[in-house]
């Protein structure tokens, strides 16, 4: 009869028999794998300490490409926009971007007009009707409404009319009188759609660059965008318009240029302005479109043709 004694026994072998195989493996393992285990855990120290070293090296190598891109600027960029007048503009996340493109634009000699900050409110798709509205209100005798896209997009008409004002206008047409070009800055200014740096814009100007950063990503991202899009096509209506930025992410306004042929054809894009090399070349971007006419994509990323413009022939 099996009794209490029995499965005593019976548990005390169960686990004699667990330690002596514990003991055992151990001791086997104490052996080859043991070894194999520490040289694999060393071969992979090695390894990871040779990639931080990589990593380290290619950072600096890319410092040192952005102090030699910034010591370069001026050899590169000398006298190629002497005399010439220029607009900055920028979108609601290009701020960090604005002081480095606006420097490189100065070194090639442009004369600065102005700059104007485009808020967060302007682009937004619930502001439509106000600004619609503003626009009507804002625009003055050398700044009219005749002409602009004849529709209920505020967004659209306000950018046309802001175009119009920054831009200079081609002979016979009258210039913008510096009263009316102040008179409608500080309505726009006034009602939170933009700020004007330094609130002085001095006249008109021959191009335009948007500083773009990053696109939207709060819930109405994708109306944003597309409305930082609407304000770049507008702008072009008056003017040359030259897009510096960075890239990345869906609604991306430099994407959303190249993306459109016909935009493409007419609006210069720099998609690395957020570093030296990219506003350098932002700088000689607005010398093509200013002595060439033309257009182009450069960067390194998708649709760029380009690291730079190339000489002209």
């Amino acid at each position: 009869m099996i009794n209490f004694r029995y499965h005593v026994v019976s548990l005390t072998a169960v686990f004699l028999a667990l330690a002596i195989g514990l003991v055992v493996g151990t001791a086997a393992l104490n052996g080859p794998v043991a070894d194999s285990l520490s040289d694999n855990v060393n071969a992979l120290r090695k390894d990871n300490r040779q990639l931080r070293e990589t990593v380290s090296s290619l950072q600096e190598e890319a410092n040192r490409e952005e102090e030699f891109a910034t010591e370069a600027a001026p050899i590169m960029l000398a006298g190629k926009l002497t005399g010439r007048r220029i607009a900055v503009v920028t979108t609601p996340s290009g701020d960090d971007l604005v002081d480095g493109v606006t420097e490189m634009l100065t070194i090639a000699g442009a004369t600065i007009t102005g700059r104007i900050d485009i808020e967060d409110k302007f682009v937004n798709p619930d502001n439509s009707p106000e600004l619609l509205d503003l626009a009507d209100r804002a625009s003055q005798p050398t700044i009219p409404l005749t002409g602009l896209p004849a529709n209920s997009v505020g967004v659209e008409t306000a950018s046309a009319l802001l175009g119009t004002a920054l831009l200079d206008r081609p002979a016979p047409a009258p210039q913008v009188a510096p009263a009316d070009l102040k008179a409608l800055l500080t309505a726009y200014s006034s009602a939170g759609y933009i700020s004007v740096k330094d609130d002085t814009v001095t006249g008109p100007a021959e191009a335009v660059v948007v500083v773009a950063g990053q696109p939207h990503t709060d819930k109405d991202s994708a109306p944003k965008d597309e409305n930082v899009v609407t304000i770049v096509s507008q702008l072009d209506r008056a003017g040359p318009v030259i897009v510096a930025g960075s890239w990345g992410g869906n609604g991306n306004v430099i994407g959303a240029v190249r993306g459109d042929p016909t935009l493409a054809k007419s609006i210069s894009t720099v998609d690395n302005g957020n570093t030296a090399q990219g506003r350098v070349v932002t700088a000689l971007a607005v010398a093509e479109q200013l002595v060439d006419g033309k257009a182009g994509h450069y960067g390194l990323n998708a649709g760029a043709s380009s690291l730079l413009p190339k000489p002209k022939e």
